[in-house]
């Protein structure tokens, strides 16, 4: 054999080797938990671990980013999380649910993965990373399920590939801020959301896409032809845009026989391998002995002891000690306390505390800590709180210290640094509404009842609505209403956390981030009101009573539409179990009181603030509630007729105690 034979043998042996062994897991049931483990050995993972939660002692369903359906995985959802490395695409082939993936807003970078290998995927999201260079033509062939593709935001030279626009069930594509070149594909999809803008494209803009609004095409000078005024030199005229190559097949004899003997050679490999494992297993056995100890808190976060000042060392008389030196531009080591009627501690105290991690969202992380005297503490730490100077954050939270109603979590004490800031809460028992709505069966544990959820509704209300009263001067005085910020007490009373947090966020994480943000009139409007709140609220109830993650915040649900939209072609004005979550059980005799809350819900998310309800009259419906049959039947009836005129027969709960 020749030796250019021989190199191409080898250069073929080492990726065929991995696909093997691979397909040798898959065959022994590979699970989700493993497959997602082996994805995660290829990323590098920044400072804020945001996959803290992929614990192999827990189902992979109540991991921070996967979405599942049906107990499979369905999605992974990585934003945000200063991720990098690479896409282990060969790892999440193991995810035989996988149907939709995004890593928009990470660090990643290099060539782009083979994505075709999961051909089953329906949406792919990798805007604002890294990626750069070309894209083969084939690199989408394969993908006849694909309906939404966002890379924008990249490095990505070349041309458009072929098979990009020869995917079927194409629906939204956005290319928009790369350096792709040359001419623009020919798309045949009817319904097309397309970006193209701000590339180095050139030549003629095919036929198809001629009635597309100009700014799709805007930032690419090379481009001409409708809808863009700019005229096409004759020459332009006689190129077409670039079609499918077809691939020459003179060596497939030759590539059939090296696959051949590659085989074969990984075959005896793969054999070997195993032996030796196994062998190598049997002679060592080692005890295995595992150290459980607990971090504290300032290792968990790793916030330093900053030095002691020239004048605080001079003040001592020292530069040594263990004393906690003042950072930066803070004058002082000590916690602000807010609420009088707390247990008092220091900030080396708080560090020292044993430190469990709760949760990371979008502005920080949340740990749980246990000081020396056994109080449970939940310290939040945020980076993105610099919107306010510090004289304007310290008068502010004053404010909201000073806040107390039995439905809100006080924040005890906050402590400023110009980089970060901590706020310091009392632990809640059950954790959150989000958990208890999605994560209890994971668990094996029971999902929360029609009764207690129904008391959860009522007590977020009143606190909505006493926030409302004493904050009037914010237009959205919680701003950040949605599950993981409610918290239950041990008698699922129903806690509001992070609430009056819009004015200290900076502004342009708040609005990517804040469900304020992600409501009707700051969509289209660009403009947050005082019934912002009220549609937070909305959607709420929504997700208690269908148990369905609102898309708004996951950006894409299993059918591709939003949770209100999804209900209002769901509902019909009649009882329809299919519409609520199964697992909320005890429903018998209670149709009526839950129908009239899915319909206060729907008044709630009304895309049109003039016919939104106001917060004082959202409450009132509520609260209206009752448990005794003639009073749901009264109420019911009305307000049936106030709003759209349906009724069903719905007959009201009994035996509800909400007191």
């Amino acid at each position: 054999m020749k030796a250019g034979a021989f190199s191409k043998l080898y250069d073929t042996m080492v990726p065929l080797v991995s696909l093997l062994l691979f397909i040798s897991t898959t065959i022994h049931g590979l699970s989700d938990s493993e497959a997602i483990f082996n994805f995660k050995k290829s990323l590098v993972v920044g400072e804020a671990d945001g996959l803290f939660t992929w614990d192999a002692k827990t189902p992979p369903c109540t991991w921070a980013g996967v979405l599942c359906n049906g107990g499979s995985v369905w999605g992974l959802q990585l934003e945000n999380l200063e991720l990098s490395g690479s896409i282990d695409i060969e790892a999440l082939t193991g995810l035989t649910s996988l149907r939709t993936l995004s890593i928009m807003n990470n660090k990643f970078g290099g060539p782009f993965p083979e994505f075709k290998k999961l051909g089953a995927l329906k949406s792919l999201y990798l805007s604002n990373n890294q990626f750069e260079g070309t894209i083969s033509g084939d690199a989408f062939e394969g993908m006849g399920w694909l309906k939404k593709l966002h890379l924008s935001q990249n490095k990505f030279t070349g041309e458009i590939p072929i098979s990009m626009a020869k995917l079927p069930k194409l629906l939204e594509l956005r290319l928009d801020g790369n350096q792709f070149s040359g001419q623009i594909p020919e798309f045949e999809h009817k319904q097309l959301v397309l970006n193209l803008s701000n590339n180095a494209l050139t030549g003629l803009i095919p036929e198809s896409l001629s009635m597309m609004d100009p700014k799709v095409f805007e930032g690419n000078k090379g481009l001409c032809g409708k809808p863009l005024e700019t005229e096409c030199d004759s020459l332009l005229l006689e190129v077409s845009p670039p079609q499918l190559e077809v691939r020459p097949k003179s060596s497939a004899i030759v590539s059939l026989v090296i696959t051949s003997v590659v085989t074969a050679l990984t075959v005896i490999i793969i054999l070997g391998v195993i032996f030796l494992l196994n062998r190598n297993y049997k002679k060592k056995q080692p005890p295995l002995v595992v150290e459980a100890k607990e971090s504290s808190l300032q290792k968990k976060t790793g916030i330093r002891e900053a030095e002691p000042s020239r004048r605080e060392r001079h003040r001592n008389g020292s530069s040594s000690g263990n004393r906690i030196g003042a950072p930066a531009g803070v004058e002082n080591t000590k916690l602000s306390f807010l609420r009088e009627d707390k247990e008092k501690f220091d900030l080396p105290d708080l560090l020292k505390a044993s430190a469990e991690i709760l949760g990371s969202g979008c502005f920080g992380a949340s740990y749980k800590a246990v000081l020396s005297s056994g109080k449970m503490m939940v310290v939040k730490r945020f980076k993105q709180m610099n919107n306010a100077g510090r004289d304007e954050f310290q008068d502010h939270m004053k404010r909201l210290g000073r806040l107390k109603h039995h439905n809100l979590l006080p924040i005890v004490a906050y402590y400023y640094r110009k980089e970060e800031k901590l706020l310091v809460c009392e632990f809640a028992e059950r954790g959150s509404l989000a958990f208890n709505l999605h994560g209890n069966q994971s668990f094996g544990k029971p999902s929360l009842d029609w009764p207690t959820r129904l008391k959860i509704v009522k007590g977020v209300a009143r606190g909505l609505l006493y926030l409302h009263e004493d904050l009037p001067s914010l237009m959205a005085p919680h701003g950040h209403l949605k599950a993981s910020n409610v918290l239950l007490t041990e008698t699922f009373e129903p806690l509001l956390t992070d609430y009056g947090l819009i004015p200290l966020i900076n502004q342009e994480k708040a609005q990517d981030h804040m469900v304020a943000y992600k409501s009707p009139e700051y969509l289209l409007h660009r403009r947050v009101t005082k019934k912002t709140d009220v549609w937070g609220l909305g959607i709420l109830i929504l997700e208690i009573l269908t148990g369905k993650f609102p898309a708004n915040f996951l950006r894409v649900n299993l059918n591709g539409e939003d949770l209100v939209s999804w209900v209002n072609l769901s509902f019909q004005g009649v009882w329809a179990p299919d519409l609520f979550d199964k697992d909320m059980s005890k429903t018998k005799h209670c149709e009526g009181t839950i129908l009239t809350l899915l319909k206060i819900g729907l008044k709630c998310c009304e895309p049109d603030v003039e016919k939104r309800f106001e917060i004082e009259e959202a409450v009132k419906k509520i609260e209206e509630l009752k448990e005794r049959e003639s009073d749901d039947d009264d109420f019911y009836s009305t307000y049936v007729s106030e709003t759209d005129g349906r009724s069903s027969k719905g007959v009201s709960c009994e035996s509800i105690n909400m007191s």
